[in-house]
């Protein structure tokens, strides 16, 4: 080779060390695969079988991309990197899911500083745990070292997901009605909304052991604990009423940034609002205390964070026990939060200063 020759590694790139982390990842990947993947990873391609629709009259393929969002930097100074790839399944699937579709497979990018393997394979391992929790398959993925350009300890995360639907079961805002009753489902905290807020008041100039330290306000756990919860997976629980209960479930909502609400107005036709009544569900302790903390007043808080509320059904009233009744057997506990009443596609809001009143009494 040419004296002055620079190659690849001299330039910040390590092959060798991605074909090892490629090699720690195969575990992760191959637990999350259904019958329908065709090939192994390392391919040009992931390749997937469609006999997932085979059954459907028209079925109709329904994709979502996303990331996580500042949410990594908390991860990054903490030094903790398993968690993150299940926010970024939660991300896709979720949304995806608002549809009615079941997800069936998922890609991955992985962009980093300077690529670790053992890292590499601590992220892929979240994101392996995601599709588990989501039922979906992990087929492909890239992994991008960026020297220059991203700081060596620096990663940022996306994400693909495709799902299926038959047309005929697709939830779709066309089909609420006034008198539909919402009914909510518990967040695990933040989710992966709202970080570049919470960071700046809560993470900003303290040191890591301000952030371990035990929080009575949060329930004894640590602000970083608290804020690295993991998003919740919808898709398991919501899909099992969806099948029981078929035609009872109108809608959907995933509440993500944007709030409560930014987002439940997108599962609402032009004709129709949503009257969201304050003090029916609990408020996690991370949204109190990040809320407290940014001195956000109701409206604010709304619209800039799910304040529990991880996804709201806007169901038929005359079925609502029924579905209640199937969330509770999948496991899940309900909250009667509102209503559909004639609108224009906004969400409004009862019991003005009550957001935090839940199991007060009147």
């Amino acid at each position: 080779m040419d004296e002055d020759a620079v190659t690849y590694a001299q330039a910040g790139v390590d092959t060798a060390e991605g074909a090892r982390a490629v090699e720690a990842i195969k575990g992760v990947v191959h637990d999350t695969y259904r019958p329908e993947v065709v090939g192994d990873i390392g391919g040009f391609g992931g390749l997937f079988s469609i006999a997932a629709a085979k059954d459907m009259d028209d079925p109709l393929l329904v994709s979502g991309t996303d990331g996580v969002g500042t949410k990594l930097k908390v991860a990054q100074m903490a030094g903790k990197h398993d968690t993150v790839g299940i926010d970024l399944v939660a991300m896709c699937a979720n949304d995806i899911l608002a549809t009615g579709a079941e997800p069936l497979f998922f890609l991955d990018y992985v962009a980093i500083g300077k690529l670790k393997a053992e890292n590499v394979a601590e992220i892929v391992a979240g994101i392996g745990e995601g599709c588990k929790q989501a039922g979906c398959a992990l087929i492909g993925g890239e992994m991008a070292e960026h020297p220059g350009v991203m700081d060596p300890d620096d990663y940022d995360l996306s994400g693909f997901c495709v799902g299926v639907v038959d047309r005929s079961k697709m939830l779709d805002p066309a089909s609420v009605r006034e008198g539909d009753v919402l009914i909510g489902l518990a967040s695990s905290g933040l989710h992966s909304n709202g970080y570049s807020l919470a960071r700046k008041v809560c993470v900003e100039g303290k040191t890591h052991y301000e952030l371990r330290i035990e929080r009575e306000e949060l329930g004894g756990r640590s602000l970083q604990d608290a804020l690295l919860e993991p998003t919740r997976i919808y898709v398991k629980p919501v899909r099992a009423v969806l099948e029981a209960c078929e035609g009872a479930v109108h809608a959907l909502a995933h509440i993500t940034g944007g709030g409560i609400s930014e987002n439940l107005d997108r599962a609402l036709p032009k004709s129709c609002a949503a009257e969201v009544d304050l003090g029916t569900w609990p408020v996690p302790a991370i949204a109190s205390f990040v809320c407290d903390a940014a001195h956000l007043d109701e409206a604010e808080a709304l619209k800039t964070f799910n304040m529990g509320l991880g996804m709201v059904l806007i169901v038929d009233a005359a079925r609502a026990d029924e579905v209640e009744a199937a969330l509770t057997q999948a496991g899940e506990t309900t909250y009667r939060v509102g209503r559909i009443v004639a609108g224009e596609g906004e969400v409004r809001y009862a019991n003005d200063g009550k957001l935090y009143g839940f199991g007060a009494e009147a």
